[in-house]
């Protein structure tokens, strides 16, 4: 039986902690060990600390994984948790995504100050969101919103909507889930017209290549067909060389050893969007995600992408 402490690794918010703490219960549970084998390590990441501007304008996903990453190639930490929409395509050397949790729900919540709907929301209100995803589909439905900036975590972009900082706002129903604060979700989006980030809902492990002490633990918590699905949506946005300049959005469905996959790439205000669809044997998800990425690419043209990529 392991008798070292195992370090997780994880960013400080509640969010983050709630899945920190989700994937220890679940490590607990699989191998009969008590809380005490595991500790939880707190690391300030580049993304947590700027505020004051949109990720795409000070670096992309990797801010929230980077500083954790190095503790994890230092020995800091022996595994880090991390939500899988944050994770950039490409790994530092020596580093790989270990396990997926099983797939909490995928859509996108709508909580108004006071309208229930973004439909409802008046001529010209403030939406407020820091995801180019989110700003480019609530813009291809509502072109006439004023849709500005609104970073912080959960907690603080539900206090700064109730300040009045906005309208409106959009969060990940899995977080709200996750913080017991589904309740505050005044609407839920429909994937089929509001598609989710990559990754979305899905918490994943990344831990040392050959790590024999780590692997083992956490191959006992891996969810086979969250793991297919995501393996397809990396792909795709791994094709399309995806970053938080890109708004892109699509889901994997792990059916019966089939993978489904659905994908769309939007202009950042929402005027032009381009959708595809694929699918394949479970085995093939990584060809799945990659060819739905190579032609919608061909799809959209090369003058999409200019200026904005």
């Amino acid at each position: 039986m392991q008798t070292d402490v195992v370090r997780i690794g994880t960013r400080g918010s509640a969010l983050a902690l709630a899945q920190a703490a989700e994937t220890r219960a679940r490590l607990m549970a699989a191998h009969g060990l008590p809380e005490g084998a595991f500790e939880i390590v707190v690391i300030r990441t580049s993304g947590d600390r700027i505020q004051d501007r949109p990720l795409s304008e000070a670096g992309g996903k990797g801010l929230f994984t980077k500083e954790i990453e190095e503790a994890l190639i230092d020995g800091r930490i022996d595994l880090a948790v991390h939500s899988s929409k944050d994770m950039p395509t490409l790994l530092p050397e020596g580093l790989e995504i270990s396990a997926f949790l099983e797939r909490e729900d995928v859509r996108d919540a709508f909580i108004g100050r006071r309208v229930k709907r973004l439909e409802d929301l008046p001529r010209g209100a403030k939406l407020g969101t820091s995801s180019l995803r989110r700003q480019a589909l609530a813009l291809r439905l509502r072109p006439d919103l004023d849709v500005g900036i609104f970073r912080g975590n959960v907690q603080t972009r539900l206090r700064k909507l109730e300040e009045g900082v906005a309208e409106g706002t959009l969060l990940a129903l899995a977080g709200l889930k996750r913080l017991k604060l589904e309740h505050v979700a005044s609407a839920v989006m429909d994937p089929a017209t509001f598609p989710p980030a990559l990754g979305q809902g899905a918490i994943c492990i990344e831990s040392r290549i050959g790590d024999g002490r780590i692997l083992p633990l956490v191959k006992a918590i891996h969810h086979e067909a969250t793991g297919f699905a995501l393996i397809c949506e990396r792909a795709f946005l791994a094709t399309l060389d995806g970053s938080c300049r890109t708004p892109i959005a699509g889901l994997a469905k792990v059916k019966g050893g089939r993978v489904g996959f659905t994908g769309m790439i939007l202009t950042p205000d929402g005027r032009e969007a381009h959708e595809i669809a694929g699918e394949g044997e479970v085995a093939d998800a990584a060809k799945v995600g990659a060819e739905a990425g190579a032609r919608i690419r061909e799809k959209a043209g090369s003058h999409f992408f200019q200026g904005w990529e």
